[in-house]
């Protein structure tokens, strides 16, 4: 499937669309209908430019959030318990276990950025998403097709126990075409994740100031969609896996990811499309070339005398932008040395690789501007990955009844699900609305900042639970202590809290500052920032064990926690939060917007220049 448009490429669909609009605003009454149009340059289906009230909006909104959590739910089915499956079912002790299943989870991430610069590229947002889907159900089927004649034949499950005494070793050739079918999810899920985000803020016009709006609110409802579907699996699913039913739980996937399909299909007309602008990776590098190139030609003070293609849309169909005074050095790639080579009129650069457009030279200081914001939302993941970690390595060592029932160690993190969901709405409709009648809304940044500072409090939250589990620490079993479980609810719900401030606001503010031909790639580098704060969390406890263990002493984490000081370990990443804390606003603070060069539709639909 693609969208229908000219043979000449993005440029003529767009110019279409322009033309479009010029009719609607004959002197013959129809200045409303041209009102009625988008104003971001999105096309429908057929490449013509959309109607506002028959495309997009909250329909095609509601849509995709439906399918992100399926889609979750069913990846998670597999994720969630994939270390558990691996020394089960595969045979694998722990150690191996932990780093197939890391290894799977960081593949995935890589996916990300593929499928990010795919989809900008060349597919569009919309082709992206049906491709990586149909590659996620069919890993999804391959996976529990696999699984029912392995299990059933070589695992032994009638007593609901998951040892790996029930399991006999997988063949080479069953061992690979599982891990055929686990990577193929891999890659459908990983690679679908930025496309379908960015699709979902496309339904929203950012040149309307309503729309605008609920684009902000999308992103929230997102990961709102991304919590409840992870809900159901770290829940249900997981306890059908526990109780050796893998099987059942992978079907249970692949209908829902199957659902998430047909639900995003039924959206197919309405939704609202920006067709590829083309490799992005080769115009970055045309820049850096051409600005090397020139690196010996005086820079014009004016901006208007740098190269700049004719009409409203840059070379690639994307939106011009407006020349910005950093990275002065990058200017030169802009530099006209020769003004007779040019023909009017013409929509590319007669030398790409010697002079490109300032609009090209504007979206890679774009790039260059986000990479520090980028860098310090690093050690916000650090403290955000405890969760899988050392939080359930604490819990394991807490009090987990409750009455009769026993709390999984895993099971409190239902509370980190509680906090996103209730943050967003909270932002949404108090914090938002109080602070708009005070004085103005938080910026993106500011947001970032504040989650910064709560992640902080729930690091420090987090030791001052540990040194109470210390104090409670029982004599007769050294890995437990007569501390409750639920202790942890508040660090979670921090956690939470904070990841609506930072994951929610970071994939709005990339969204909303990378060029058009660049958004996916927006929502790529939140996903990677959760990699690299995996990475440098497991760079931190390996350090702080090497450093903490010497002369024979037992180290903050150790086997057995009771003999640490795990608290310390919160506390060094609150202190590197809070350091975190003071590089971000410094950056924040010289942080220079991108300008766009378009028109803007107030309330009522009037065009503003």
């Amino acid at each position: 499937m693609q969208i229908a448009e000219k043979p000449q490429g993005a440029v003529d669909s767009l110019e279409q669309g322009q033309g479009q609009q010029e009719d609607d605003l004959r002197p013959n009454g129809h200045h409303l209908h041209a009102a009625r149009r988008t104003k971001d340059g999105s096309v429908n289906w057929s490449g013509r430019r959309c109607l506002r009230d028959k495309s997009g909006g909250w329909i095609a909104g509601f849509l995709i959030l439906l399918n992100q959590a399926l889609v979750t739910l069913a990846v998670n089915g597999i994720g969630t318990n994939l270390v558990t499956f691996m020394a089960v079912v595969m045979r694998l002790d722990n150690a191996d276990a932990a780093n197939r299943a890391n290894t799977w989870a960081g593949t995935t991430y890589v996916f990300a950025i593929i499928g990010a610069l795919v989809s900008d590229s060349y597919w569009g947002r919309f082709k992206a998403c049906i491709i990586f889907q149909l590659i996620f159900l069919a890993g999804l089927v391959e996976l529990s097709i696999s699984s029912h004649f392995f299990l059933h034949k070589y695992c032994d499950f009638g007593d609901g126990g998951w040892r790996q005494a029930n399991c006999r070793p997988p063949t080479k050739t069953e061992a690979l075409i599982l891990y055929m079918s686990i990577y193929q999810i891999a890659l459908g899920n990983g690679a679908y994740q930025p496309a379908i985000t960015t699709l979902g803020a496309d339904q929203f016009d950012e040149a309307d100031i309503k729309e605008r709006k609920s684009k902000a609110a999308f992103f929230g409802y997102f990961f709102v969609a991304n919590n409840l579907g992870s809900l159901v699996s770290v829940t249900a699913l997981a306890y059908i896996e526990d109780r050796g039913g893998w099987v059942l739980a992978f079907w249970i996937s692949t209908g829902a990811a199957f659902i998430g399909l047909v639900l995003f299909a039924i959206g197919t007309l309405r939704y609202r499309h920006f067709l590829p602008n083309g490799n992005s990776i080769i115009s970055v590098c045309q820049v850096i070339v051409a600005s090397i190139k020139n690196r010996h030609v005086k820079t014009p003070q004016q901006a208007e005398d740098l190269y700049e293609v004719d009409g409203t849309h840059s070379k690639n169909g994307g939106r011009k932008m407006l020349h910005t005074p950093d990275y002065r050095c990058l200017d030169k790639a802009a530099v006209i040395k020769d003004p007779s080579a040019l023909s009017p009129g013409e929509h590319h650069s007669p030398e790409p690789w010697r002079l490109c457009a300032v609009t090209q030279v504007e979206e890679v200081k774009c790039v260059l501007r986000l990479v520090p914001i980028w860098l310090c939302s690093i050690l916000y993941s650090t403290a955000y990955s405890q969760m899988s970690s050392v939080f359930i390595e604490q819990a394991e060592a807490m009090d987990n009844s409750l009455s009769k029932f026993k709390i999984p160690p895993v099971g409190v993190s239902v509370f980190e699900i509680v906090g996103v969901t209730l943050f967003v709405f909270i932002y949404r409709f108090c914090i938002a609305k109080i602070c708009s009648k005070i004085s103005q809304e938080p910026t993106e940044l500011q947001r970032m900042g504040i989650g910064l500072v709560i992640s902080t409090v729930a690091m420090i939250t987090s030791g001052l639970v540990e040194q109470q589990r210390l104090k409670y620490a029982t004599r007769d079993a050294e890995t437990s202590s007569s501390l409750t479980i639920l202790w942890q609810i508040p660090q979670y719900v921090l956690i939470g809290a904070s990841e609506v401030f930072m994951y929610v606001t970071m994939t709005e503010f990339f969204n909303d500052e990378l060029p058009d031909g660049l958004k996916s790639l927006g929502s790529a580098l939140s996903v990677a920032s959760m990699s690299a704060g995996n990475y440098a969390n497991s760079l931190l406890v390996t350090l702080v064990t090497a450093i903490t263990c010497k002369h024979d002493q037992a180290g903050w984490i150790p086997q057995d926690l009771n003999k640490g000081h795990v608290d310390r370990f919160f506390f060094l990443i609150a202190v590197l939060n809070a350091m975190d804390l003071f590089v971000f606003v410094v950056f924040a603070k010289r942080y220079r917007h991108a300008v766009l060069v378009k028109t803007v539709a107030d309330e009522n639909g009037v065009e503003l220049r």
